[in-house]
């Protein structure tokens, strides 16, 4: 019983020492700050390359002249789906943002929102070859042009039939961000491996930092949730 007492103690100190001493806490929130900045112009950026080339591509396969954009396409999604995002972030920095005033925050998420890109502009893909092809000659019989029925009633549809598949794609998002430290990138994980260098006791800053990803990643499901709820009112209504 006094040696289990005494187990607890210590981790106690080790956690209390990983955390509080030295405000160690501050090490962490900056690379949450971070972590945050990198996921969110990831996402931002993700978002809109998948959406314009999942429309280029679909667009591209109705007009003949145009199979060479839906080529270009698929030579980006296979590029980017057939390699490592650590490898991707490292030729990138290291290929193209050679300066020395390089932000390397700015990389990270240029990087992973390129790679996040080629997954969205798949399941967006899939979302639009899911939508009814009455619906496509609805919008033309309204009078829309092909690129204004995709945007006006093609896309709002494809949108809310792929939301639980969008929102998995950018939680395995924020946890890639996790390896932007190869590139000297403070994130949460890199302000783990600092601190455990500093305590001589790498696993309790490992665990935080954990316990951190793991709460953005269950806030981010809860929002997803709430939202996939409120669009499924509107179809009900």
């Amino acid at each position: 019983m006094e040696s289990l007492r005494e187990w607890i103690v210590s981790v106690g100190d080790s956690y209390y020492n990983a955390f509080i001493v030295e405000d160690r806490y501050k090490y962490y929130l900056e690379g949450l700050k971070i972590t945050l900045s990198i996921s969110l112009l990831a996402i931002l950026l993700g978002a809109f390359i998948g959406i314009v080339v999942a429309m280029v591509k679909e667009s591209a396969s109705r007009v003949k002249g145009l199979r060479w954009l839906g080529s270009i396409c698929n030579g980006y999604i296979n590029i980017i789906r057939g390699t490592p995002v650590l490898l991707q972030l490292l030729i990138i920095y290291n290929l193209v943002f050679t300066s020395r005033n390089t932000n390397e925050v700015v990389v990270a998420a240029i990087c992973f929102g390129i790679n996040s890109g080629a997954y969205v502009a798949e399941i967006v893909r899939a979302g639009i070859e899911s939508i009814d092809k009455g619906q496509y000659e609805a919008g033309r019989s309204l009078g829309f042009n092909s690129n204004q029925t995709m945007f006006y009633i093609i896309m709002p549809q494809a949108i809310k039939n792929i939301l639980p598949a969008l929102g998995n794609e950018f939680i395995v998002l924020i946890k890639e961000t996790s390896v932007a430290s190869v590139i000297a990138v403070t994130d949460l994980t890199k302000a783990a491996q600092y601190i455990g260098s500093r305590t001589w006791d790498i696993l309790p800053p490992l665990i935080i930092s954990a316990i951190f990803y793991l709460i953005i990643v269950l806030g981010l499901t809860k929002l997803l949730g709430y939202l996939e709820r409120r669009m499924s009112q509107g179809d009900r209504n």
